[in-house]
């Protein structure tokens, strides 16, 4: 059984207050999203998280359906060029490991975090899984893992459009998958 209270008092502790609970059988899982990191995403096959590093869209629905909640974390950031993200994915990222450890190491462990962003703890990516120097830390993001962020995060209220410019803030989801 999850103690969301419990669990809610530590996200805050940790600064996080802008979260929302799911059912992970509501995380919508699709074979598209993978379409477009596949031809899309210059990270595609660069990163030891990425997509084709990671597990098929169906072994990800599979994996999103042994969990009883989760929790989707928003960030809301502007940033004048996309690169300049990046520095602050970095630092959001290591946050959110931290507290993923935190979520583990009082009961619940089987906790496993989904990154905002691409796992950036390292400035230059290894490329592969057997060459990570930070294998114990790197998380995909939800889109490596098939999850179409857009129609999950829309039925909850939450924030989430395709950006015209970067005069727009960005809206970014961690999610965090407890048992």
């Amino acid at each position: 059984m999850v103690d969301r209270q419990g669990l809610e008092a530590l996200f805050r502790k940790h600064g996080y207050a802008d979260f929302t609970w799911v059912d992970p059988k509501d995380i919508v899982v699709a074979h598209w999203v993978r379409m477009k990191c596949r031809f899309g995403c210059d990270e595609y096959g660069r990163t030891a998280s990425c997509p084709p590093n990671v597990p098929s869209v169906d072994e990800c629905r599979l994996f999103f359906n042994e969990y009883s909640a989760a929790v989707i974390f928003h960030f809301e950031k502007r940033v004048d060029a996309p690169e300049d993200r990046h520095a602050w994915t970095r630092s959001v990222n290591r946050k959110l490991l931290a507290l993923e450890r935190e979520v583990f190491i009082s009961g619940h462990e089987r906790a496993f975090l989904l990154f905002m962003d691409s796992c950036c703890l390292c400035p230059e990516c290894a490329g592969t899984k057997a060459e990570c120097r930070h294998p114990e830390g790197a998380r995909p993001t939800p889109e490596a893992l098939g999850v179409d962020v857009f129609s999950t995060v829309r039925p909850l209220g939450l924030p989430v459009e395709v950006l015209s410019d970067y005069d727009q803030p960005m809206n970014r989801y961690a999610f965090l998958l407890v048992e």
